[in-house]
């Protein structure tokens, strides 16, 4: 059976991502390892051993292609690799936020996740973007305490006071905040979906973008 792997820093995403491959690629399997220590010690010596170490599991296990959700570490894992194709959660939101152009605000509840979020843009912009950082970091403490309802509404409330022609959510946690900004006239761009079909379509179409 074709198998996706996901490579996550936080439990939660379990559940979510296990909904998406059923909703939009039915009839494929999916496999998650969890290292919620990997987010924090992203910078640390070492850390890529132990990132090659999981995508190795998920391969090992059956994985024909591993989806990294932590935007934070998802360079690192196309950069290690693990034997079958690495897709970084945020690089087909990236792909979509450059496409728009303009000013493009990056907003993140983890400081760490800026600066590898500003670089996926910046490397897949065809020219120059406005890129503003536009952090939200007092509601990580609501993510953290499982409060997800208020973190999408405290992220939801952030965005409504951002000026720009495309808003990031940076992160996979941060997608159910789109859902509370419908009526902005703002795109509000997010990267569950959108990596979990490219993931889908990749294993269909061997040459597919994401499939490498």
């Amino acid at each position: 059976m074709t198998t996706i792997g996901f490579l996550h820093t936080a439990e939660a995403h379990v559940p979510t991502f296990r909904g998406l491959v059923a909703e939009l690629a039915p009839g494929v399997r999916d496999l998650h390892v969890v290292d919620e220590r990997l987010l924090a010690d992203a910078a640390a010596p070492g850390v890529d051993s132990r990132i090659a170490e999981r995508l190795r599991s998920l391969a090992d296990s059956g994985a024909d292609l591993v989806v990294c959700t932590c935007s934070t570490i998802g360079g690192q894992t196309e950069r290690v690799g693990a034997g079958v194709p690495v897709l970084r959660l945020d690089r087909p939101m990236a792909e979509a936020a450059v496409a728009i152009g303009g000013r493009i605000a990056v907003v993140a509840t983890v400081e760490s996740t800026l600066a590898p979020t500003r670089a996926l843009l910046l490397e897949c912009a065809a020219g120059p973007v406005e890129i503003v950082d536009a952090p939200c970091l007092d509601a990580w403490a609501l993510f953290a305490a499982g409060d997800l309802a208020g973190y999408a509404r405290r992220v939801a409330a952030h965005c409504r006071g951002l000026t720009a022609d495309v808003i990031v959510l940076a992160q996979a946690s941060m997608a159910p905040a789109a859902d509370l900004l419908a009526d902005l006239p703002t795109p509000v761009l997010t990267s569950p979906r959108t990596a979990v079909l490219r993931a889908a379509a990749a294993l269909k179409d061997p040459g597919h973008p994401g499939s490498g």
